[in-house]
């Protein structure tokens, strides 16, 4: 059963899918009070538990401690109420790049009780528009850099009656700061309910639609106490660094939510090139890093022209396969292992993942505590070792997509099913086979080739197309477009380059095609379906 909600607008709560399509969830050993606001533990909390003093948040050339968070956020949340009339449940969009700012937004709007859409910076205003329809967000808080398309969004869209902008670079020049400016420092957050949503994390899977995870205020504390503490161990000394985007649930764990609930430090970067990363780990000796794989291979390539990684313990690797070479070659320079995990958004985080005094080479390892998993077969039923098959969780999150949109294709007989396929082996140790759908895995990012293809018919050139995966050293997988150009257009370079320009306009750039393959025709089924296996190498005798 749910708890009486603290939320006076109720589209959340009325939204959850029904009870009884929801997975089970494995509660035992995660306690919290029936009243919960993850806003106020990851700050207030902190700094009456002493970590006032301690650096929460680097960025922007700055440090800040727990209680300047603490302030900050709490002066933000009587904008949000005072000025702008933010209610408990409503909506609230923020859209920035990763920067101290962005946090305390979130925290925040957190704070007053609102459930936050965290997007992401390079968004156009017709996908941002995606996300105000779906979720009814009439509210929205924007890095004043990135306030165009937002704007755009806005004056298409009547659903959103409020854009403040605010100064991501920290000079306090923006609307928001300067009303904030004027706040009292304490803040009477929101009793929110352990079971009151809190966040609502978007994921497109494989149809390019968005669809909505609906995460409770608890679940953002169990992320931490569970991976968080018991995978990686983290402390006050720890600092943290990374290049998922906070919009990201992934980024939002790694880079706020972890560190926070242990009285660590953050540094964000806005823009996190493994350039970037190694001067800021080299700089404030960081500890703890988040980035996937093709990152990696450019700072191992970085180690060997003098970078000084020494201070990293633990070294996170997710967004996509970790290959044996990157961790055989991490282990071989650094002496400390490379944390191989896989997590989801409608799980919220990772929930199998690599140990330190436990871990191998193309193996993502054994389930968090908390979580079981296993391994089925197209009848649901657990296949034998050895045996691929889709994977299969429990535990204390679980998948409640917005308005059960396709809850029983993620949701079956109480388990979540991830879309993934693995082999778990006669040890218990989970092996990663394959993606199960059409996502396209690119340096972390998840691309649904759907919404390429989309944006790509929509110039005048194209008469049809295709997109598929690529393999690719360096990314994993690049976006590959095979295009039919429409009658008298010339198979040329700079038309290829125009077309990529044109997705980039059209949709977040980094969803663009890096190789475009020009063809006279489409392989097809007798009923006219693209057959997109055929494209792929080897796939024309599938």
């Amino acid at each position: 059963m749910l708890s009486a909600s603290a939320h006076t607008d109720t589209f959340a709560r009325d939204n959850l899918p029904p009870l009884d399509s929801w997975p089970e969830l494995l509660l035992d050993g995660f306690d919290y009070p029936e009243q919960l606001n993850a806003g106020v533990e990851l700050t207030d909390a902190m700094v009456e538990q002493g970590f006032g003093d301690h650096t929460a948040l680097i960025g922007n050339g700055r440090r800040r401690t727990y209680k300047e968070l603490t302030d900050w956020t709490n002066r933000i949340a009587h904008v949000l109420v005072e000025d702008m009339g933010v209610k408990p449940g409503n909506r609230v969009l923020i859209r920035s790049a990763n920067n101290p700012a962005m946090v305390a937004c979130w925290l925040a709007a957190t704070k007053v009780g609102a459930v936050v859409v965290n997007s992401m910076p390079m968004l156009r205003a017709g996908e941002l528009s995606k996300y105000v329809d779906k979720a009814q967000i009439a509210f929205a808080l924007c890095d004043t850099r990135l306030m165009e398309e937002m704007e755009i969004c806005a004056t298409d869209n009547p659903i959103l009656k409020r854009v403040v902008g605010f100064d991501g670079t920290s000079n306090h020049d923006a609307e928001l700061d300067r009303l904030a400016l004027e706040k009292p420092v304490h803040f009477e957050a929101i009793k929110t309910m352990q079971d009151d949503v809190a966040l609502l994390g978007f994921t497109s899977g494989s149809t390019g639609e968005p669809k909505a995870t609906m995460h409770f205020h608890r679940d953002l504390l169990v992320i931490a106490d569970s991976y968080a503490k018991e995978v990686l161990g983290v402390t006050p000394e720890d600092i943290f660094i990374g290049s998922p985007p906070l919009a990201f649930t992934f980024g939002l764990g790694g880079l706020a939510i972890f560190p926070l609930r242990f009285g660590a430090a953050a540094t964000l970067l806005e823009v996190a090139s493994p350039p970037h990363l190694i001067e800021i780990i080299e700089k404030y000796r960081a500890t703890v890093c988040f980035t996937a794989p093709t990152a990696y291979r450019a700072m191992l390539r970085a180690m060997d022209e003098g970078a000084d990684l020494s201070s990293l313990r633990a070294a996170v690797s997710a967004g996509e396969t970790l290959p044996a070479p990157v961790y055989d070659e991490w282990i071989a320079k650094t002496g400390k292992p490379m944390l191989d995990g896989i997590g989801a958004t409608e799980m919220l985080h990772i929930f199998i993942s690599n140990r330190f005094d436990d871990h191998m080479p193309s193996c993502t390892g054994k389930p968090v505590t908390g979580y079981v998993a296993k391994v089925i077969g197209p009848d649901g039923t657990e296949v034998s070792r050895g045996t691929p098959g889709r994977l299969a969780l429990k535990g204390p999150t679980g998948c409640r997509y917005l308005g059960g949109q396709r809850q029983d294709e993620y949701v079956q007989n109480g388990w979540n099913i991830s879309g993934d396929t693995f082999v778990q082996d006669e040890d218990g140790y989970f092996h990663f086979s394959a993606r199960n759908d059409d996502m396209i895995v690119s340096s972390g990012y998840n691309i649904a080739g759907p919404e390429v293809e989309a944006a790509l018919l929509a110039h005048e050139s194209v008469a049809e197309c295709a997109v598929i995966g690529s393999p690719d050293p360096a990314r994993g997988t690049v976006v590959e477009a095979h295009v039919v150009l429409s009658e008298g257009i010339a198979e040329t370079a700079e038309q290829a380059k125009l077309l990529q320009d044109h997705v980039k306009s059209m949709i977040a750039p980094y969803k663009y095609p890096r190789s475009v393959i020009f063809t006279s025709t489409l392989p097809k089924t007798a009923t006219g379906k693209i057959q997109r296996f055929r494209l792929k190498p080897g796939g024309s005798d599938e």
